[in-house]
């Protein structure tokens, strides 16, 4: 992970050397360059990165299921919305379309719980009902944009691309500052969230409140989410395949949190990495690159998934 950081803020228009990177980080030398345009990019791949990882990992933890990750289950597709309503019918400020993600992922996740909790909470049956949800709310999305403003279009359909390209500290210190505060409410109960992946049962015995837990796990995931996507746009992917990927690299049973934050921010680094030299000097939007890697890591996941069945 910092490799790759050390990397983003040497790499650009112009290439600046490890050792002039290194001077600028610890105050030798000034670079705006650096310090103000690479410099939040690398920061916003690292804590989105691990953000939409743990989140991702939280649902995985809840769902018991590879598949169920905020992006398949339909709540990026739901901050989307709030987001296009804050574009279309409001000003479209900062926090307004904080705030408008986040409620829509909320109501998303809202309806979805819900559906799949009735005559007792199943994985298997949220994943299903949450797919079903996203492929709604993915046409209330579409004719959200065929009924705007060309541009207010243009601009939504622009953003809903998911990228990191142009984000600078002003656009970063509330959405940091939000992530902060979740993963500091899911480490103080990261043992509780392990212990739901040895059943609902021990879970109990060992002293869980699984309903105040699966609350809490939610709520962290939509906000982790929801706080992305005001930003960045809704990055598809790195919520379902961090936690796996970290999972099988430390050989952890069930889905540990942190390697799926590590995994997740290497994993949007990466990517951004990626989508700024694939077509050089125009930078891609990150979401264009991590649709198609993620895209084959489904298909793959969905074979062995069936395999498996």
């Amino acid at each position: 992970m910092l490799g790759l950081g050390l990397l983003g803020l040497c790499y650009g228009a112009s290439w600046a050397s490890p050792g002039e990177v290194l001077a600028v980080l610890s105050g030798a030398e000034r670079s705006v360059v650096i310090s103000e345009w690479r410099l939040p990019r690398v920061a916003a791949g690292m804590v989105f990165g691990a953000a939409l990882g743990v989140s991702g990992a939280l649902f995985q933890n809840l769902t018991r299921n590879p598949l169920g990750s905020p992006d398949v289950i339909g709540l990026d597709a739901g901050a989307y919305t709030g987001a296009l309503f804050a574009l279309t019918v409001l000003s479209g400020t900062s926090a307004q379309l904080a705030g408008a993600s986040l409620l829509g992922a909320l109501i998303v996740s809202a309806v979805v719980y819900l559906l799949s909790a009735d005559r007792g909470f199943s994985g298997l049956r949220l994943v299903v009902i949450g797919i079903a949800v996203n492929a709604m709310v993915t046409a209330l999305n579409s004719w959200i944009v065929l009924r705007a403003d060309l541009e207010v279009a243009i601009a939504a359909v622009g953003w809903s691309a998911g990228s990191l390209n142009g984000v600078d500290w002003a656009d970063l210190r509330i959405p940091f500052a939000v992530i902060a505060v979740l993963l500091a409410l899911v480490a103080v109960r990261t043992r509780a969230v392990h212990q739901t992946t040895l059943g609902d049962a021990l879970a109990v015995t060992t002293g869980v409140g699984l309903g105040r837990l699966r609350l809490l796990m939610v709520l962290v995931g939509v906000g982790c989410t929801a706080t992305v996507t005001s930003v960045a746009g809704p990055v598809a992917f790195f919520a379902l395949t961090a936690p796996q990927i970290g999972r099988r690299l430390t050989g952890a049973p069930g889905i540990p949190l942190l390697p799926a934050a590590l995994t997740g921010a290497v994993l949007l680094q990466g990517a951004d990495l990626v989508a700024q030299a694939l077509l050089a000097p125009v930078a891609l939007p990150v979401g264009v690159v991590s649709t198609a890697i993620g895209g084959c890591y489904l298909i793959w996941l969905l074979t062995k998934e069936v395999g498996r069945a």
